[in-house]
């Protein structure tokens, strides 16, 4: 438990682009946002689940791509803390109209905000944002790059459900190559001492994967009997160019994650997903429902951990030991 003091410096964390930017030790400062979400899980549970942490705070949500999950989830964060929001439509803004993406930024901060929440198609733009703004950035996912706090909802529900990551059998599975959760689930897992295995066709696999602490897998049949952690990738036909695959039928006859398939995994083994799921394609119907499948536990996972996130970013400090006043 939290408790919520008096401190007008702000956290080390400037802005969240990157798994990395968690600290020199990734692993640290993961444990740091994981151990904070414990309180904000149970402010969730209180039958008025609301604490005063960010009153007085402003926290925009900019989405140039479609959100379901990730923009409802950093509204009712920032909500639940007693922060005001924003919401940014760019089908009704002057983005339309030719505006620049600076001249955007610019126009938002000039109302006075403190933080930004930030998707878009290409890879690289929170970064510059956070070149541009004097409000916090966090990258709610940006092109093939990253979506570092899907990572922290990810490492979250895994040891809520298994507990320690470490040593931990992880297959991630399917379209590795337009994933930025990959990536970010990834350095995520690893740094907690995961074994992560990547299984994918080649052409759905990264150009190189040099650096990545990873093993790789063509055979999904052969790496289920030893897998702590089956986790299912969307098929991003959005962001493919060319065909890479014959056909989703052949996909899923190979990688997809059947009855047969799922009755391999050991029985303590957690099937998630990041969604939307392509129920019939990456997962069958019926194993997405099954009791072991923790796709729901994600998404009520990931309003706490972006609670913790914005209040790292924007609280007025931290004191271990009490308890978070309502």
């Amino acid at each position: 438990m939290t408790r919520v003091v008096a401190n007008p410096r702000h956290g080390d964390l400037r802005n969240l682009l990157s798994v990395a930017d968690l600290g020199p030790d990734v692993a640290s400062g993961i444990n740091r946002v994981l151990t904070l979400t414990d309180s904000f899980v149970e402010v969730s549970e209180r039958a008025i689940p609301k604490v005063p942490a960010l009153k007085g705070r402003t926290v925009v949500s900019l989405f140039f791509e479609d959100s379901t999950r990730t923009r409802l989830s950093f509204e009712t964060a920032a909500k639940r803390l007693s922060a005001d929001t924003m919401n940014f439509s760019v089908g009704t803004s002057s983005v339309k109209k030719g505006e620049s993406l600076r001249d955007t930024i610019e126009t938002i901060e000039a109302m006075g905000v403190d933080a930004i929440v930030v998707r878009h198609a290409s890879a690289g733009v929170p970064l510059q944002i956070a070149q541009w703004a004097n409000s916090a950035v966090i990258n709610a996912g940006d092109g093939w790059h990253e979506h570092p706090t899907q990572a922290l909802l990810d490492c979250y529900t895994i040891r809520q459900n298994l507990g320690d990551l470490a040593g931990r059998q992880i297959a991630i599975v399917g379209d590795i190559r337009h994933s930025r959760v990959a990536r970010s689930n990834v350095a995520a897992f690893s740094a907690l001492g995961a074994e992560v295995t990547l299984v994918a066709p080649p052409t759905l696999l990264p150009p190189s994967l040099e650096g990545w602490p990873v093993k790789v897998s063509h055979d999904l049949d052969s790496v289920l009997a030893n897998t702590d952690v089956c986790y299912l990738l969307r098929m991003q036909r959005e962001r493919m160019t060319e065909a890479l695959i014959p056909s989703l039928r052949e996909y899923t006859a190979t990688y997809g994650l059947t009855e047969r398939r799922a009755d391999l995994l050991p029985g303590h083994a957690l099937v998630m997903h990041p969604g939307p799921m392509n129920r019939g394609v990456e997962i069958a119907a019926n194993v997405a429902d099954r009791p072991n499948a923790v796709v729901i536990d994600q998404v009520r996972n990931g309003v706490a951990v972006r609670m913790a996130v914005l209040f790292l970013l924007l609280g007025s400090g931290i004191e271990w030991g009490g308890e978070i006043d309502a």
